[in-house]
């Protein structure tokens, strides 16, 4: 059974004005590191020129839940490579199409420096993916041997979003976007199948990163968006790959307004048996992940390895908000995964 210790208050501040991640000689700007609302952190300096080759990560990640289906669109460049995927899941049946390319080096992927600040394009045989902002949203496309996906998650007004700078020194560091409890639209097309991603029942969540990172990291991240007594709440969750920076991940989004949970959660879950309920506990979070399906994936290309275990199902429980009341949370569909990378 793995269990992480906690919880543990970790004391945060809230940035309110834009800021620049990187310092002119690319290092950690001080004043960046803290949390946000809505994204203010410009990354422009992450991946230009020399400064920590090798060490720089760029990624988005789209995760789109919907009453028949799941579909993750990952598109990366990790300086010496980029890893790109489409992955969709039928919930129906609980058989998934998988489609993946690696490429040398990044010529395989045009990323904005910031975000929204500009397309998103992946070009190879296998994965083609673009992601444009639109009006009130963010459309996400994607086309690969068997799999067509045309979605928008769109953005309600007011919408909030947790950004998150993580300091493990001056020189390596990760600023990330945790976007939960988008509302989501479009097809999802598989083998010539056309199925609807319903209004009102369908939802994305974006997971955006860039940043200079250790080579050998662990990490645990949990999401999940839905409706609960009419309520859309969005959960965030994460550990192990912040302990100990004084930065957390953890958020809770009722109707579209963050509540930022400033501890280090406590997930318990077995290692021998995935599928089994994982729980993340804290002072104000109580949950608990029923899955439905393991999604286990294992690289090993000497320099770069990855191994991920990502279980998809229902988040029920209780986490606090922001004015101290408890919000229900049931059978929000959502993910809990155990990450080991050398990258």
């Amino acid at each position: 059974m793995q269990r992480r210790p906690g919880p543990l208050v970790v004391p945060e501040r809230e940035i309110t004005a834009p800021v620049s991640l990187t310092l002119p000689d690319g290092r950690l700007n001080p004043d960046a590191v803290g949390w946000t609302r809505t994204p203010l952190v410009t990354t422009d300096g992450i991946g230009r020129g020399l400064r920590g080759f090798g060490r720089n990560k760029r990624w988005e990640y789209w995760a789109v839940t919907t009453p028949t289906h799941v579909v993750a669109l990952v598109t990366s460049a990790i300086d010496y490579a980029a890893v790109h995927g489409i992955w969709v899941l039928d919930r129906r049946t609980g058989t998934a199409v998988s489609h993946d390319a690696i490429g040398a080096l990044t010529g395989s992927v045009r990323l904005p420096g910031t975000l929204g600040g500009g397309t998103v394009r992946t070009s190879t045989r296998q994965v083609r993916i673009a992601i444009d902002e639109v009006v009130g949203g963010t459309r996400l496309r994607a086309v690969g041997p068997r799999v067509r996906v045309d979605v928008v998650a769109h953005r309600p007004a007011g919408h909030e979003s947790l950004g998150v700078v993580v300091p493990w020194s001056d020189t390596l560091f990760q600023y990330t976007v945790k976007d939960v409890a988008r509302p989501a639209t479009g097809t999802v097309r598989v083998d010539g199948v056309v199925s609807d991603v319903p209004a009102g029942e369908s939802w994305a969540t974006l997971d955006h990163g860039r940043g200079r990172w250790p080579y050998d990291v662990r990490w645990n991240w949990g999401a999940g968006s839905g409706v609960t007594d009419g309520r859309v709440v969005g959960v965030q969750v994460g550990g192990r790959w912040t302990d100990g920076t004084g930065s957390v991940e953890n958020a809770f989004l009722v109707d579209g307004r963050l509540t930022k949970i400033s501890e280090e959660l406590v997930w318990d879950y077995d290692p021998e048996d995935w599928l089994a309920p994982w729980r993340v506990t804290g002072t104000d979070v109580d949950l608990t992940l029923t899955p439905f399906h393991l999604k286990e994936s294992v690289t090993d290309l000497a320099v770069f390895a990855s191994r991920t275990h990502q279980c998809f199902g229902h988040w029920s429980g209780r986490v606090r908000d922001g004015t101290g009341a408890w919000v229900p949370v049931r059978d929000v569909v959502g993910w809990a995964e155990d990450v080991h990378n050398r990258w």
